[in-house]
Order: structure tokens, then sequence, then C-alpha cells
């Protein structure tokens, strides 16, 4: 199965040479990101991490039923971690989910790989965008970050799956949508929010599609959950940014010497 920005399938679906590649790619990556860090408080850094993880998990476990979209959350870990710690931390999610049924754990690798890119492209979208637009422009930053950042790892998603060649990776839930037709019949009749961190991730009666038509159902349903997902993004870190604002402008792995206005309470 498949949601937006993750491949939530079985083992023994995809080519070895596919998520083997991903496996040693994100191992790689995951191995130096931890040595860059390892400088760093440590005392500061493993608790945010671990709150930022968690967040993660459940959002990316909870569905908006209607377009069948798992809110991730991924540009708002990216921001307050940093490209190191959240290196470290997409791993640790899909590690978890994996556990917990939310796809194999042959596809351990590729989905770290789709998850980082999110939190490193989201970061450096929104720095770029702080830095021009300015530091009161937080909301507005973040939001067109996500956006973007969900664009761009919605297609690399879609490529991975025409890169594998396996027509039943392309099974996904639709919610109210009807895949034949493209249009929505009765979006309330089974919820508006669900959750299922501990469900094994999406029924294996969801149909599998071409891949033109999967492409379509992707980019139909992708637009609501993006924007929905750049509305909460930019409460978030609105929010941190009014209330601790070095998380958002220096970043958990910053000096500690230097205190900014609203950080007079406390040092983290």
């Amino acid at each position: 199965m498949t949601d937006m920005s993750h491949i939530h399938i079985p083992d023994g679906v995809l080519p070895v040479w596919l998520w083997l590649g991903g496996w040693i790619i994100s191992a790689g990556l995951v191995w130096f990101a931890s040595s860059r860090s390892r400088g760093a408080d440590v005392r500061r850094k493993v608790p945010l991490v671990g709150i930022i993880s968690a967040l993660v998990l459940v959002s990316m476990s909870s569905e908006i039923v209607p377009i069948a979209y798992h809110i991730n959350l991924t540009v708002v870990a990216g921001v307050l971690l940093g490209p190191q710690l959240a290196i470290v931390s997409a791993f640790v999610v899909q590690v978890v989910l994996a556990l917990l049924g939310h796809g194999g754990v042959t596809v351990i690798g590729l989905n770290t790989l789709m998850t980082m890119t999110e939190m490193l492209l989201g970061w450096a979208l929104f720095r770029g965008l702080v830095r021009l637009l300015g530091r009161t422009r937080v909301r507005t930053a973040s939001g067109i970050a996500t956006v973007v950042t969900l664009v761009v790892t919605t297609t690399l998603l879609v490529g991975v799956i025409a890169v594998s060649g396996v027509t039943g990776a392309t099974a996904r839930e639709t919610g109210a949508l009807d895949p034949q037709n493209l249009t929505f019949a009765s979006p309330f009749s089974s919820g508006i929010v669900g959750v299922g961190l501990f469900s094994g991730g999406e029924p294996a009666t969801a149909p599998a599609v071409g891949l033109r038509r999967f492409a379509a159902i992707v980019y139909t349903l992708g637009p609501i959950g993006w924007l929905i997902e750049a509305l909460v993004t930019a409460a978030i870190l609105g929010y941190v940014a009014r209330v601790r604002p070095s998380l958002i402008f220096e970043g958990p792995l910053a000096p500690t010497e230097r205190v900014l206005p609203g950080d007079e309470h406390g040092v983290h």
C-alpha cells in the first residue's frame, strides 16, 4: 500500500535492488548524521528527538478519512530538529511504524529516505523563505515550504513506484474518491479522522491500479491534504516561534550562551 509520501507495502513486493539500495543509502546517512551531532549536548537533543519523533509517528498513523490522507508533520520536525537530528528522527519513526505493521522491514530504508527528504527539504525551504520574508512571517514561510515540499516528495513517490515496475505497489486507499472516475461520493459516510497506530496500516483490500491512474489519484487527493497540512504546520511553527524562538531560529544544536527574547526563563 502507499499513502501520499510513504510506501506501506509488505516485504517481497519491491525488487531487491530497490529496497536494498534504500537501506544502504539511508543507513549511511543516519550514521553520518549521528556522528556529526555527537558533539552536541546530549541532554538537550535526545528528549527533543524523542518528542518530535513521537509526534510524527502519531500523525503519520492518523488518517483524514474522506481523502485517505495522513498528515506527516515532517516539515515541523525538520524545522525544529535541524538537518542532522531530522535524519535520525526519520529512521526512528520508520522503524517503529514497520514494527507496528505499517509496511515491511525491507522498505524501512526507502521510507526513511522519503521521510528525511521531506524533513530536509522543508527545513531548507523554510530557512530560505524566512531569510527572504523576515522572521515575522514564520507562518507564511512554513505554509509555502510545506506545500512545495509535499509536491516534490509526492512526485518522488510516484517516481519510485514507476521505477519499481511493480503493479501491486500502486494499491492505496482512496477514501471517498471513486478511483475509476475520480469523483467524490458521500465524503463523510465513514467518518472524518481515523487513528490506526496499532491497526497494522491500511487494509489489504485496496485495489491495485495502473501507474497513470495511481498518479491521477495521488494528485487529485494530494492538494487537499497539502493545504490542510500547510495550515497545521503554520499554526504549530507560528506558536513555537512566539513562545520559544530559539528552537526555530537557532536550532537544537546551537550554542546556549545566547538567549533570544522569549527564552529568558531557562536554557535548553
